[in-house]
């Protein structure tokens, strides 16, 4: 893609002849003797350098470069001006330009300030990249997010036309973060990203219609982890040091799988030490709970036939009390020793339907418009149908019960043929949660409903994780709840890269 340049002249003859002389540089030029085009025109488009007049009416270059600057804060302008206005050249660069060229223009001159104009403008567009990238890895507890900005800067930086990241997982190349409009497929990247990893560098392939697909690969502690791979258009030949920004981005994204990676290992074990002691209390309360549910039965029918109305309604309270600790009980006990998964192809809408029939039955909310948006292209997915149902039964009741009698559910299957991926969303127009409440959703014995236990989302994370999949909440108060779950497709294609 050629560099892009701003002409503003009010001489029609310097216009012309500055014009021809930045198109024999390989400069794309838009060459325009009208100052408020100008900035018309840098609204809508990106300018890598800019060559304004110092004196123009209506407005003069110093006004003009302040207006450009307001759309593009770090675009280089070079002023331009006669050899009796340098003084006010030098005012104009006190004021925010780089440079500026006297006329008439002598070539080496012209040369060697746009090399040195665009080498500044590099810099400091790409310092602030890896800047931004940087803050939001310190900041951000989202490898999603981390990950999207690393495939949006990369594709900037570089003037793809886009740009994925690849993440091995169990034995595949999953895309996991992408940039720039979808490609007719993905395996192409794939195999690039695979081709980046055997190799340990980035590498560069052919690709369609002379496009060129460079991967660099995401070196962690044991290996590749996966790969960062942009496609270019075919007038795009990556510089070295094209190469060695696409590395730097492509270390920020493998630091952030790998303190991800980090952050589960560690929650991973405290949840471990966490279940079994959850399931060594559950298992010490299960046979006291049993018999005082067993005494207040004893209680009850005695006052029921001795007539004591008063009594049998204490002895019932007493055992509905003791039957939700027993759920509890069993909940723990679920959850700190998950069962083994017994995986089978399944259809996902009726065992989403079977889930929503429950809920509703148990919520009973009749001012609840339900909308179904199932992708008829969606394939089975190989899960275990018995613990999925426990971990979409959850999300759905978490819905309804936000949505507090009226409202709207929405449960949308997506179909990814490219990613090989199923989505299954569950969203309300409920109250929405605090970022507190939301930072601490999948926390165990976490509630904010009076008779929760704070076990829901946890057991629906642990079951989404464990059949590989990956459970995402978004929410904010009065705004709503969205629930993201994203499942592998029976049917995927394997890639097998060297090493993960």
């Amino acid at each position: 893609m050629k560099t892009r340049a701003l002409v503003v002249d009010d001489d029609v003859m310097m216009l012309e002849v500055l014009e021809l002389r930045l198109a024999s540089l390989g400069f794309a030029v838009t060459a325009t003797k009208d100052p408020e085009h100008a900035i018309t025109v840098a609204a809508s488009a990106r300018f890598d350098l800019a060559f304004l007049d110092l004196r123009m009416e209506p407005i003069d270059g110093i006004r003009l470069m302040e207006a450009l600057h307001s759309y593009h804060p770090h675009l280089p302008v070079l002023i331009m001006t006669a050899h009796a206005t340098i003084d006010s050249a030098v005012h104009a660069i006190q004021r925010g330009a780089y440079d500026y060229l006297t006329k008439p223009f002598v070539t080496d001159e012209l040369r060697g300030k746009i090399a040195r104009a665009l080498s500044v403008r590099r810099w400091a567009r790409d310092r602030e990249r890896l800047l931004a990238i940087g803050e939001i890895l310190a900041s951000s507890g989202s490898l999603e997010l981390v990950l999207e900005a690393v495939a949006n800067a990369a594709m900037e930086t570089i003037d793809a036309e886009r740009c994925v990241v690849f993440q091995g997982r169990e034995g595949r190349l999953a895309p996991v973060a992408s940039a720039g409009p979808p490609a007719a497929s993905w395996e192409p990247f794939a195999g690039a990203a695979g081709l980046a990893m055997e190799r340990g560098v980035p590498t560069a392939t052919g690709g369609a219609e002379g496009r060129l697909l460079v991967a660099a690969p995401l070196v962690v502690q044991r290996g590749p982890a996966g790969a960062l791979v942009i496609e270019t258009p075919s007038d795009v030949a990556p510089s070295e040091d094209d190469l060695e920004l696409l590395a730097l981005f492509s270390a920020q994204a493998a630091v952030a799988i790998h303190n991800t990676h980090e952050y589960g290992r560690l929650r991973s074990g405290a949840l471990t030490a966490l279940g079994r002691m959850a399931t060594q209390v559950a298992h010490e309360l299960k046979n006291p709970l049993a018999g005082i549910l067993l005494y207040a039965s004893h209680l009850e029918h005695r006052a029921t036939r001795s007539g004591d109305a008063e009594g049998a309604e204490t002895a019932r309270k007493i055992s509905m009390a003791v039957e939700r600790l027993g759920a509890v009980v069993a909940e723990i006990t679920a959850f700190g020793r998950p069962p083994e998964l017994h995986r089978a192809p399944v259809s996902l809408p009726p065992l989403l339907d079977e889930c929503l029939a429950f809920a509703r039955a148990r919520q009973g909310r009749e001012g609840v418009e339900i909308i179904r948006q199932y992708d008829a292209a969606c394939p089975e997915a190989l899960v275990d149908a018995r613990e999925l149902r426990k971990a979409f039964l959850n999300l759905i009741l978490n819905g309804l019960e936000a949505l507090e009698g009226e409202g709207r559910l929405t449960i949308r299957i997506d179909y990814a043929p490219d990613r090989h991926a199923i989505t299954v969303i569950i969203e309300d127009t409920g109250v929405g949660m605090s970022e507190e409440t939301l930072s601490r959703v999948f926390d165990m014995f976490f509630t904010t409903k009076p008779q929760g236990t704070g076990l829901g989302m946890a057991i629906a994370r642990s079951v989404i994780a464990r059949h590989g999949a990956d459970l995402r909440v978004q929410s904010a108060l009065g705004l709503g709840t969205r629930v993201v779950v994203s499942l592998p497709a029976d049917s995927h294609v394997v890639f097998a890269p060297a090493e993960l």
